[in-house]
């Protein structure tokens, strides 16, 4: 074989080996959408299988959070915000376009997700219900969505309420929102918000506690499961949470002197 011959096939083969390699590549990373039965994790937490989705540009209450409503009562608005989302479903199935990684929740990935037989996303819909916030800076597919929800106090804005994410960083100075927040009330209405002693939401036992020294290997907090010494001497938890995965996605780490249950 000539050396021209011999540069042509090299060249071929180096092309094909090129278009291939692009080919593998492009389809090794998360799938651009997925259709499964669906589990609802919480308010803003959907799985599909084995994979676990963020709904894009909304933030809900977390599970063991608190608002006020509008008689000025605590109530458990986190879980309100899962079961909404969840009646929201049904027994249908979801279809989650990602939109890529989410980088303040572990492994998870954004995505716009739809119950079956819908044509507006579950994302615009749980913010029109008012048991989700738009997320800043706000999107264009929930920004309707989210001024009518405020304009007409549904759900957490009929009552007092502090963000999601402020709620998960322990700020209990954060900005009051909703139609029931008062400023001669402030004091009184941040204790209710950030009690002392948080109830346990049911089957959400792994507890979080907020820590600088966590601060070292990049996380907010350290969570302790039953059966760690150290779980009996955390007895003020500032955040519960019913998996490790939950916790990882929050940011928190395991106590070191934890093992996992037997």
């Amino acid at each position: 074989m000539s050396f021209e011959n011999s540069f042509s096939a090299a060249r071929a083969f180096a092309l094909v080996f090129f278009l291939a390699l692009s080919g593998f590549l492009g389809t090794s990373g998360p799938a651009s959408a997925l259709t499964a039965a669906a589990t609802v994790r919480d308010g803003n937490a959907i799985q599909l299988g084995n994979v676990t989705y963020r709904l894009d540009g909304v933030d809900a209450p977390e599970l063991d959070q608190v608002c006020i409503d509008d008689h000025a009562d605590p109530w458990t608005c986190g879980i309100e915000a899962r079961d909404q989302l969840a009646k929201l479903i049904g027994k249908r199935s979801v279809r989650c376009d990602d939109v890529g990684p989410e980088k303040s929740f572990g492994k998870r990935h954004r995505a716009i997700c739809t119950a079956e037989g819908d044509k507006t996303s579950l994302n615009e819909q749980l913010v029109k219900l008012g048991y989700a916030i738009a997320r800043e800076p706000i999107k264009t597919n929930v920004k309707s969505a989210a001024a009518d929800a405020k304009s007409a106090s549904a759900g957490i804005w009929k009552g007092c309420f502090v963000a999601p994410q402020e709620f998960r960083a322990g700020k209990k100075d954060g900005a009051l929102l909703g139609a029931a927040c008062r400023a001669d009330r402030d004091k009184e209405i941040r204790t209710a918000l950030f009690p002392e002693d948080l109830n346990m939401p049911p089957s959400c036992s792994i507890k979080g506690k907020l820590a600088v020294r966590a601060r070292v290997t990049g996380n907010i907090g350290i969570y302790h499961l039953r059966g760690c010494p150290s779980y009996p001497a955390t007895t003020k938890p500032d955040r519960w949470f019913c998996s490790e995965d939950d916790a990882q996605a929050a940011g928190f780490r395991k106590a070191y002197n934890c093992r996992r249950p037997k």
